[in-house]
């Protein structure tokens, strides 16, 4: 067959189907079916696109998911909340009132700090101290706190008043006294210490266990001059603590102005040493007392 045969032909045929009106009916149910499709493409959510990202959701839906949201929880009682940082005058009362409670704490310990220092309470069981305990007790004493210095400032203030000893007076003279009366504690404690660590003696006061004023004060006076050997129970004389008050007093001579009376500076400060003991164990004994007469508890 040549080529202007089927030329022909297929004019025929291109004419014979447009002539026909099933060609023209399914022309037009495409064109009227093509925008429904494309808005229908539109509005299917994006999951049906990617169904690999939530296989649990149906592939076809005709209505558009809802917008997912992230749940926000809603406090059960936001009336505290409110009462936390809506009134600052209460924190503020909170805030002075714990102060005054912990100034309280603070003063009720004022026996064990400026005046006493560490001592065995009424219901606490007497135990042998280790030698790292001896030294720390040594320094809280001796060196390492400030009521160890406050203590001979207070001192030096009386031995200023006194005039004695016999230095001049103003800044100058209460610097030597305080220096003087300084240099006499420290020699005077640490012959001391010494001398308890190589008897084995207890260097701290104990509170009484017994019950009753006469008891009581029977037991601080005797304890400033005795002590526990190392079985915490039998008492012994302290010669330890005696005796380097009288070999800080002989040591002070060194330093003191005329007249020089070592046997005499020694003396001094054994009764010093007494005095001063027995108050201060009687201020710890019935510290419990003089805190209620305060009006702390």
């Amino acid at each position: 067959m040549n080529d202007k045969s089927w030329e022909d032909g297929r004019r025929r045929r291109i004419a014979i189907r447009l002539s026909c009106p099933c060609f023209w009916l399914a022309i037009a149910a495409w064109a009227l079916a093509l925008p429904a499709a494309r808005a229908q493409e539109q509005q299917s959510p994006s999951t049906q696109s990617n169904p690999a990202q939530n296989p649990s959701q149906p592939q076809s839906s005709g209505q558009p998911p809802a917008p997912q949201t992230t749940p926000q929880q809603i406090p059960e009682n936001p009336k505290p909340q409110e009462q936390e940082g809506g009134n600052p005058t209460l924190s503020v009362g909170d805030m002075t009132k714990q102060m005054a409670e912990s100034g309280l704490k603070k003063a009720r310990d004022w026996e064990s700090g400026w005046i006493a220092g560490i001592y065995v309470g009424k219901y606490r069981k007497l135990v042998p101290m280790t030698s790292q305990q001896r030294e720390d007790y040594y320094l809280h004493q001796t060196l390492t706190t400030p009521e160890a210095y406050m203590k001979r400032a207070f001192a030096a203030l009386i031995d200023q008043a006194r005039g004695v000893p016999a230095w001049q007076g103003g800044i100058g003279g209460y610097a030597e006294r305080f220096a003087s009366r300084e240099g006499q504690f420290i020699a005077s404690n640490s012959l001391a210490a010494l001398g308890n660590a190589r008897l084995k003696y207890e260097v701290r006061y104990d509170k009484c266990k017994c019950s009753g004023f006469k008891p009581r004060l029977k037991h601080a006076i005797l304890r400033s001059f005795l002590t526990y050997d190392r079985s915490e129970v039998n008492l012994r004389p302290q010669w330890a603590l005696y005796g380097g008050a009288f070999s800080g007093g002989l040591l002070a001579t060194a330093w003191k102005p005329s007249p020089k009376n070592a046997w005499v500076n020694g003396g001094w400060a054994v009764l010093g040493q007494a005095g001063y003991g027995s108050l201060v164990n009687l201020i710890t004994e019935f510290s419990t007392e003089i805190n209620r007469k305060q009006g702390v508890r």
